[in-house]
């Protein structure tokens, strides 16, 4: 009986014994890795080292964009003692809302979250209120944070980045990649509250590539305040600068107007369209400015010479369903280039119709329109153009003036820089090096001959010298250039409004050009919105500045400009017809009568109120400019003024009434 029993336990020891051998087994041999990794993970914490990212810098090194220290707070609300208290302390201490951290908390802690950020990029005196409560559940990282130390200076360009530090916008999200760099890590043996005790291992993070920009951060300045005042002056709704240099495309100052903080994060709604970058991605019907592009085509395709005599009938033109005007009535034959420095419509149609759609189309498309420039941010449109076998009957007089296409600002700039440097299409480009290696230039593609070029370049600066462009003129410089006025088409109404497209394309000096620069001023009102008188002096201006920052050499003696100019020369527009469903009359309100008018300033009276164009506009329009200038109009007939009587620019007396004769 007692062996019995003693067989029993030996066997219950046996069997006990071979349990524990195989237990041991199983965690020294079999599972031995998988419960080293879990004793790791409880003895040791991985740190994420996050990387510098590189800087932006302006062609002269300035920096634009740089990564700065900052510190993150951060709590596991599974190991928070009280919530309520918690959320008291971190609000006091942060300047936070209590109750709207203490629902996030809860929130937080229902869900498991075992990390919770508080606030990240807190002040410096915030971080050390918190060292000093020595609260074990609070976690205190140092980070980076993006700042942009010219504040709103190239927002467009720049951009920005996201709370992760990633680019959104601009360069910072085009050349994402090269400037995040990579993050390092530190491996951490830890205690039981967490704590360090060793550093077992780390990789170094790695600072992103620095990336240098085309951009002069003092012409980009000079672009910016004026582009600004320029809209406000003429109540514009938005407007946009590209500066470029014609012979490698460098850009030295691209301006977008209304303009942001880069370093304010985004606001819902309001903010949305100061971040719309308008150089290159809000494209628009350019008007007159776009008879370049018809010109070029006319020399190299037809036998037409800057001399050559082109019929304007008398300012009058009738096509299948429309009518097209030029508001200079009586106009007859005058040479190709008085046609484009007097931007007349009609002229510019005759043109157009020798050089014919197919030759047309295939010219705008060399000159880099409809497609994108590839200009280095993220946006940018192609523009419109529709195919040829689209082209409706009237499509070929509309795109010789600059109708029915839609271009942006920084392909205006990359077609004049074609005419600028005799004939080369170069792409526009912003980014001059990544760390210390320059990028390499794009080879440029001959669109022009050399000949053609110099030849449109001699009629553009006819423009400026003695056309519509004279608001452009520079102190002892050379210039050329092309304006452009376009009535803002409304899709709703199927209307063109007394809203405009004004802008202005041009470059200097005239025998090597060093600059071209390309302005647009959307939504501006009356004659004073015109490219002209709106968007050239805004050239003059930035031009200038430009010349003297590269130390160009003048070419002319440094006389002042004249006081006055001609009212005709500043007005350049390419649309009318305000009542018609599909637009049938195209004016050009270059009127020989109109009264000078001072260089940035209204028209100057004579002896009393001036009599305006009315020709073109509504019924409403007319009153509502009259009531303006408060002078009375006596109407007559319907639909758009064609006859007024006294003519514009006229001086009326004290109560003198001003007929005016409508028609459909």
């Amino acid at each position: 009986m007692v062996e019995r029993r003693l067989t029993w336990l030996a066997g219950i020891v046996l069997l006990w014994g071979a349990a524990i051998f195989l237990q041991l087994v199983s965690l020294q041999v079999i599972h031995h890795q998988h419960y080293l990794d879990l004793a790791k993970a409880r003895q040791e914490v991985v740190i994420w080292i996050p990387a510098p990212r590189g800087n932006i810098l302006d062609r002269n090194g300035a920096p634009l964009a740089m990564s700065v220290p900052s510190e993150s707070v951060y709590v596991n609300p599974l190991k928070v003692p009280d919530l309520d208290v918690a959320s008291n302390i971190l609000a006091r201490v942060l300047h936070m809302d209590r109750v709207d951290l203490y629902g996030k908390m809860i929130l937080a802690r229902d869900h498991h979250r075992g990390f919770f950020p508080v606030k990240r990029k807190i002040e410096p005196v915030e971080g050390q209120l918190l060292r000093d409560l020595r609260l074990e559940w609070v976690d205190i990282r140092t980070e980076s944070q993006r700042h942009y130390p010219k504040g709103m200076l190239a927002a467009h360009v720049l951009g920005g980045v996201d709370f992760e530090e990633k680019g959104n916008a601009g360069i910072e999200k085009f050349m994402d990649a090269d400037l995040r760099g990579q993050a390092g890590q530190a491996r951490l043996l830890t205690d039981v509250k967490r704590r360090g005790i060793d550093q077992q291992s780390a990789t170094e993070a790695r600072a992103g590539t620095p990336i240098t920009l085309t951009i002069d951060e003092r012409l980009q300045f000079v672009a910016e305040r004026e582009l600004a005042a320029a809209v406000a002056a003429h109540h514009a709704v938005s407007g946009s600068v590209v500066v470029m240099n014609p012979s490698n495309g460098q850009i030295l100052a691209l301006a977008s107007y209304p303009t942001y903080d880069p370093n304010q994060p985004p606001e819902p709604a309001a903010n949305l369209a100061a971040r719309q970058n308008h150089a290159i991605g809000v494209p628009f019907e350019p008007g007159s400015v776009f008879k370049v592009i018809t010109l070029s085509a006319a020399l190299e395709t037809t036998t037409l010479r800057p001399e050559s005599p082109i019929n304007c009938h008398g300012g009058v033109l009738k096509l299948p369903g429309r009518v097209i005007h030029d508001s200079h009535a009586g106009i007859g034959i005058i040479p190709m280039a008085m046609v484009l420095a007097r931007s007349s419509n009609i002229g510019a149609i005759q043109v157009g119709m020798q050089v014919g759609k197919e030759n047309l189309d295939r010219y705008v498309r060399r000159f880099g329109f409809a497609q994108k420039t590839g200009v280095q941010l993220p946006g940018e449109s192609r523009g419109r153009l529709r195919t040829t076998d689209h082209w409706g009957t009237t499509s070929l007089a509309s795109i010789s003036m600059g109708q029915e296409v839609s271009v942006t600002t920084v392909q205006l700039a990359q077609a004049a820089s074609v005419i600028a440097n005799g004939g080369l299409l170069v792409r526009p480009r912003l980014v001059l090096k990544k760390g210390d290696d320059p990028l390499p230039l794009d080879a440029p593609v001959r669109v022009l001959n050399a000949e053609t070029a110099i030849t449109m370049r001699q009629m553009m600066e006819g423009v400026v010298l003695h056309g519509t462009g004279t608001a452009a003129r520079l102190v002892g410089y050379t210039a050329g250039g092309k304006t452009g006025s376009a009535q803002i088409f409304d899709y709703a109404t199927r209307h063109y409004t007394h809203t405009y497209n004004g802008s202005f394309a041009g470059f200097s000096p005239m025998a090597n050009p060093a600059i071209v620069v390309v302005v647009t001023l959307n939504g501006t009102h009356g004659t004073a919105g015109f490219g002209g008188a709106a968007a050239a002096p805004v050239f003059r201006v930035v031009a200038a500045e430009a010349l003297r920052i590269l130390d160009v050499p003048r070419d002319l003696p440094n006389e002042p400009l004249p006081k006055t100019l001609s009212a005709k020369n500043l007005n350049d527009l390419a649309l009318a017809d305000i009542g018609s469903d599909q637009p049938n009359i195209l004016e050009d309100p270059d009127d020989e009568e109109q009264p000078p008018v001072a260089l940035l300033g209204p028209v100057a009276p004579v002896s009393g109120p001036t009599v305006p164009n009315f020709r073109g506009m509504t019924i409403r329009a007319v009153l509502a400019e009259a009531a303006a200038k408060g002078l009375t109009v006596l109407p007559d007939g319907s639909g758009v003024a064609r006859v007024q009587d006294p003519p514009a620019g006229s001086a009326v007396h004290q109560g003198e009434r001003i007929r005016v004769k409508f028609a459909k």
